[in-house]
């Protein structure tokens, strides 16, 4: 784990992603995009295609596909309907389970902040599992995600200094920034770990395990909440 981070005081809310955070859906998602190409007629990857792909912001992905923002909310309703199908071909990620074991053994409430439907977060999860998280925000996102976390601050009551979210794309780190809270990010996830490191994150973590020591006595310096860096030009890392 890469971090800047001074001892004072635990973290008090922690906010998961969901898809390619604690879940790794990307290779049933990779397997149905040829199927959604056709329905939604945009342009379907080449196989030869993948690692490029992870190195582009979700917004330039589409651009690159050719699909047009009005049929984005209509290609992700379809994608979490097929989803909910298919829940048996996806897993979250080995050591997702004692991670938030430990994490929940202490102070910190946790959180999920996903555009997956609340059902299949949960049965991904499982009861077990789903019972360690206080709060969440799932489904298609209205006003963004920034503002789903401001609403999972606002009823947890904590102060944006002693929350952070936890993603694995460039958005993830956009959205934390504008919600006013720390960014962290999981480089197993969708963006690779160079796109990731470019945006400046509070933290990068590269294995699961180190997700636990958010328990820690620590917290990031106030001067990190600060805006992202420019994205890079053409849409490639």
């Amino acid at each position: 784990m890469q971090r800047l981070m001074t001892p004072m005081l635990r973290w008090q809310l922690i906010i998961f992603d969901f898809d390619g955070t604690l879940a790794d859906s990307f290779p049933w998602f990779r397997s149905e995009l040829g199927d959604l190409a056709r329905r939604w007629r945009f342009r379907d990857a080449a196989a030869d295609e993948d690692e490029a792909l992870r190195r582009m912001s979700a917004s330039a992905v589409f651009r690159h596909l050719g699909v047009p923002g009005w049929k984005l909310p209509l290609i992700a309703a379809d994608l979490r309907r097929r989803m909910s199908g298919r829940l048996d071909e996806i897993r979250l990620f080995d050591g997702v389970a004692p991670m938030l074991e430990r994490l929940a053994a202490g102070d910190a409430r946790l959180a999920i902040a996903s555009s997956n439907a609340a059902a299949n977060v949960d049965q991904l999860l499982g009861a077990r599992l789903r019972g360690l998280i206080h709060d969440s925000e799932c489904g298609a996102p209205l006003s963004g995600k920034h503002a789903r976390l401001k609403r999972l601050l606002h009823r947890a009551r904590v102060d944006p200094r002693l929350a952070i979210y936890i993603g694995d794309e460039v958005r993830d780190i956009e959205a934390a920034r504008r919600a006013g809270i720390a960014a962290g990010a999981v480089t197993w996830g969708y963006n690779r770990a160079a796109v990731l490191r470019h945006y400046r994150p509070d933290l990068i973590f590269d294995e699961i395990g180190q997700l636990a020591q958010l328990g820690c006595n620590l917290r990031p310096r106030p001067d990190r909440l600060k805006p992202p860096r420019p994205r890079y030009k053409g849409g490639t890392r």
